[in-house]
């Protein structure tokens, strides 16, 4: 008589089929799988529909005996949703929910500052972290939510301290705390109140150091280089063509061949640790390097010819060239300029990496404090290379091909670790959807919805924006703290979308607002990213440049906000700057005859 063959029985009780588990950042965790039975065959895990368990990953290397998983230090990335099921078995599976929290980082702005008796005195204090941080405020050790006045003002949840009118008592030391369930982080902004004519030696610091140097956009045009101070739209120097660079005392823009008038041409510029600006001269085949403090131009940095792009590597603080070779790409080569932020005679070295069309690498915020991996589009190539920064040698290479995406640019979220990857169009009417790349696994996930154009992610990581250039609409998605990505909102968008720029809202602690402004056209739009139907469209801001005299890349009609606490946004038309005030969402001043001011710098304080 023949045996019966042994027949599998799983069961997965049905309170058990959802799990949702928290874990700090730093920690290690243990997802365990409740599917239980006889001769139970191997438990398989996935994340966003990939197997783990025959992936060689860094974080995730050990699937216990008994078919747990093991993350060994949690990350912001490996929140999301996890399924496991046993294997040959997929009908039956269990899904966990992993949120990640960290422990909130804070920034206060000014550190100190001195006011006269009658003025108004703001302290701003930011904090990010998973739960969203609460904050509050003591002075000199006290708290002020205990001590009701009408002279101090907390707005926007505690991310601003306001005194109307400030008095002598009013001086002292001001904390801010951050708090949430996983940890307390805080930082002192410290108020002098004296007369003018009791100049203290704080207060003179302050005005010296503060008004000067910090807090001042740096743009870069056609006739040289302009600082301005955007709050009294004023300019505080002016760098023309013929100005000396200071160590060779050669002109900062020599005269070209023949009689045209002598001009600049810049293409893209860089902030290195708020201490020097480089920018690129792609006629020239070098870049220049601007001192902050001194206001001058204090190097050149020969390069391969025509330097297009510039990017501030700040983790390991090194500046990435991309260098075209020609007008036509034609010998597209990238370097890199190591210790940007020391006071030295700099040289660009040349990588091994042949045929670069693009690069990106992945901001730093307050969380993410360190970047590891750098990412190389190839000439028509569907795929993506991932480099060491430490080392610059690929990693690996993320195959495109089975989604015949040719990447063009790409965005980065840490939450839950997504990379949105835009391909390029084949025509017009037909631009491909983003790919979706999940950092954990480096594999494609799929397409991003039908979503198409080029992503922008929110400096927190919880927003990204995407104007489809198929029409006239802004497609604004979330990630949740579960690393959960949805569609939040569409808005109506100005024309050709040329850039977009993120700032922290000024009514609405751990929120952001937009400003995307027209390549095409003269509008502009704002609009608070969490609360649907507050937009606004500003019109008349002049035509910019053009695309065609515009040929480096990067958009004909850049954006560029004041930092962190700065409220000024600026963006060029053809031949004026346009200061905006993000607060207001209005138009604050025009600054006239400045033609072609497209490469911008903000050098701020924080």
């Amino acid at each position: 008589m023949k045996g019966f063959p042994e027949v599998v029985q799983l069961s997965l009780p049905e309170e058990q089929r959802i799990s949702v588990s928290t874990v700090t950042v730093g920690l290690s965790m243990v997802l365990s799988c409740a599917i239980q039975g006889t001769l139970r065959p191997p438990i398989i895990w996935k994340r966003n529909g990939i197997i783990l368990n025959f992936l060689d990953l860094e974080d995730i290397n050990d699937f216990g005996d008994d078919g747990s998983l093991y993350i060994t230090k949690v990350t912001t990335i490996h929140m999301g949703k996890y399924s496991c099921h046993a294997y040959g078995y997929e009908d039956l599976h269990q899904t966990h929910v992993l949120q990640v929290n960290v422990p909130p980082v804070i920034l206060v702005y000014p550190e100190t500052q001195a006011q006269e008796p009658g003025v108004s005195a703001s302290l701003r204090c930011h904090a990010d972290g998973i739960p969203n941080p609460k904050l509050i405020w003591l002075k000199n050790g006290l708290d002020l939510q205990l001590q009701s006045s009408k002279q101090i003002s907390l707005i926007a949840n505690g991310s601003e301290l306001y005194i109307g009118s400030v008095r002598y008592e009013d001086t002292g030391a001001y904390t801010c705390i951050a708090k949430n369930e996983v940890g307390v982080d805080e930082d002192i902004s410290s108020l002098f109140v004296e007369d003018s004519a009791r100049k203290t030696l704080a207060n003179i610091l302050w005005r010296e150091e503060g008004l000067s140097v910090g807090n001042m956009f740096y743009v870069f045009s056609d006739e040289g280089v302009t600082v301005l101070q955007p709050g009294e739209c004023e300019i505080r120097r002016h760098m023309k063509c013929t100005e000396r660079i200071v160590a060779t005392y050669e002109e900062m823009c020599p005269k070209g061949e023949g009689v045209a008038p002598q001009r600049c041409a810049w293409s893209s510029a860089v902030n290195v640790r708020e201490k020097y600006i480089y920018v690129s001269q792609p006629l020239q085949s070098r870049l220049l390097v601007v001192d902050t403090q001194a206001q001058k131009v204090v190097q050149a940095v020969a390069t391969d010819p025509y330097p297009v792009k510039l990017l501030y590597d700040k983790s390991h603080d090194q500046i990435w060239v991309l260098t075209w070779g020609d007008m036509q790409k034609t010998y597209p080569t990238l370097q890199v300029i190591p210790q940007a932020s020391v006071g030295e005679v700099h040289k660009a070295i040349r990588t091994t990496f042949q045929r670069v069309s693009d690069f990106f690498i992945p901001p730093t915020n307050l969380i993410i404090t360190h970047v590891r991996f750098a990412f190389l589009f190839l000439k028509n190539e569907p795929a993506v290379h991932k480099i060491d920064l430490e080392t610059l040698h690929r990693v690996k290479t993320i195959s495109l091909k089975n989604y015949s995406c040719v990447p063009v640019s790409m965005a980065y979220t840490h939450l839950s670790g997504f990379y949105f990857v835009q391909c390029q169009s084949r025509s017009h009417l037909q631009a491909p959807p983003q790919l979706l790349l999940d950092s954990v696994t480096d594999t494609v996930i799929g397409p991003n919805r039908n979503i198409t154009g080029q992503p922008y992610v929110s400096p927190d990581g919880r927003y990204i924006v995407t104007p489809d250039p198929r029409s006239s609409r802004l497609v604004v998605q979330t990630v949740s703290f579960t690393g959960e990505l949805a569609v939040s909102q569409e808005l109506d968008s100005p024309a050709g979308v040329s850039d977009v720029v993120f700032q922290p809202s000024f009514t609405e602690s751990n929120q952001y607002s937009l400003a995307a402004a027209s390549g095409s056209g003269t509008d502009l739009l704002f609009s608070h990213l969490w609360s649907e139907g507050h937009s606004k469209v500003l019109r008349g801001l002049k035509e910019p440049v053009r695309p065609q005299a515009w040929p480096w890349g990067g958009p004909n009609r850049p954006l560029v906000a004041s930092g962190l606490f700065g409220q000024y946004l600026l963006t060029p038309s053809t031949e004026s700057l346009f200061v905006l005030d993000g607060k207001q969402s209005s138009p604050h001043c025009e600054v006239s005859d400045i033609k072609r001011g497209n490469t911008i710098v903000w050098v701020g304080e924080v």
